[in-house]
């Protein structure tokens, strides 16, 4: 098939998902009308880049026309020079299509939480978990997005043994950070390092979609809920009341604890955010699998224990795993300067789907 008639099949599709939108049956379905709504979006821009094809077709073939026919020679030399202006635009209008006819992932667009907890490395593993936090905060300021900690446990020494967050805002936030999951390490001289030895440590990265209710049927008699009085440092008693939510989903048994606010109710609610996205993650794993195979791009969300980074600091480098990449820029990056990193993905990612022939199907 062609681009021209694939374009004209998605200009179709687009015109029909249009006139379901108004159908009053649709309306009172909102999971329906939801999903149609985001594929009417998604293929408008489509659509809008398919006239803008067209009609540069149209007009070589109406300046190739004019060059045969027309009688008159300066006619027909500014018809020249306007057909070689227009074969100039196909090639980059061809790939800016292709490019947009890669089939996104359909949560790319969505909120997003994520989860970094140290790993191997004691007490240093919660200095670099601490660190990447730090550095995903000052990278989501600087793009506006909303940031909402759930659940965060110190390490001793500073830094974290965990913390959870959701992250918010109108970009495509899962799309961006996913590339993000996966095992973090880092080569380093601790402080608490006599000898000036460098130690290797790592924090995890988990990137999940922020779900709907809708997404995922979470039935209420799969679900065990306890609750227990929320602790401190030390194990010290912060809240007397029993207001510390645990969910164990027993089918999966997945468990979600949650302590962070004083309202049993607020708790509950946060917990019950996090089980549905890691329900959802179950689901989804098995796309994530598949594609992992044949994507060393998407190696981060298919296999969350893979190492798809390392910071050295010695070197003033930071070295993407995946596709490669080093970069001699370590302290702009752990400042929030992710986006050369996330870029690169996105084009190794979007190369290897081209090369297998990847594209929106209607």
């Amino acid at each position: 098939m062609d681009l021209l008639q694939r374009l004209q099949e998605i200009n179709t599709r687009w015109e029909d998902v249009g006139e379901q939108l108004t159908s009053p049956d649709i309306m009172t379905d909102m999971k329906r009308y939801t999903q149609l709504n985001k594929e009417y979006k998604g293929l408008g821009e489509i659509t809008e880049m398919y006239r803008k094809y067209r009609d540069l077709l149209s007009n070589i073939d109406t300046s190739k026309k004019i060059i045969s026919e027309e009688k008159d020679p300066e006619f027909r030399e500014m018809a020249k020079a306007e057909l070689d202006d227009f074969l100039a635009q196909v090639d980059p209008m061809e790939e800016e299509i292709k490019l947009m006819l890669v089939p996104e992932d359909p949560m790319d667009d969505r909120n997003a939480i994520i989860e970094i907890r140290a790993g191997s490395g004691g007490d240093e593993a919660s200095l670099f978990a601490g660190d990447l936090y730090r550095m995903y905060s000052k990278f989501f300021d600087a793009k506006g997005w909303k940031v909402e900690i759930i659940d965060m446990h110190e390490g001793t020494t500073g830094g974290f043994k965990e913390i959870i967050l959701t992250v918010s805002g109108k970009d495509k936030i899962y799309g961006r950070m996913k590339y993000e999951s996966g095992v973090h390490r880092v080569q380093r001289v601790p402080a608490t390092e006599s000898q000036g030895r460098v130690h290797t440590s790592a924090a995890s990265v988990a990137v999940l979609p922020e779900v709907e209710d809708f997404d995922i049927e979470l039935k209420e008699s799969d679900i065990r809920k306890d609750t227990f009085c929320s602790s401190g440092p030390g194990g010290q008693s912060v809240n007397t009341t029993y207001s510390a939510i645990r969910l164990t989903h027993v089918p999966t048994g997945i468990v979600v604890s949650m302590q962070d606010e004083r309202s049993q109710i607020k708790n509950y609610d946060k917990a019950i955010k996090i089980l549905r996205s890691r329900l959802y993650e179950l689901e989804h794993q098995k796309y994530l699998d598949e594609i992992s195979t044949k994507r060393k791009t998407m190696v981060s969300t298919g296999d969350r224990s893979a190492k798809v980074r390392t910071y050295n600091y010695s070197q003033g480098r930071v070295t993407d795993h995946r596709i490669g990449l080093t970069l001699y820029d370590l302290d702009n990056i752990l400042n929030g300067s992710v986006d050369p990193l996330i870029d690169a993905l996105q084009l190794a990612e979007n190369a290897e789907k081209l090369k297998e022939g990847s594209l929106y199907e209607v």
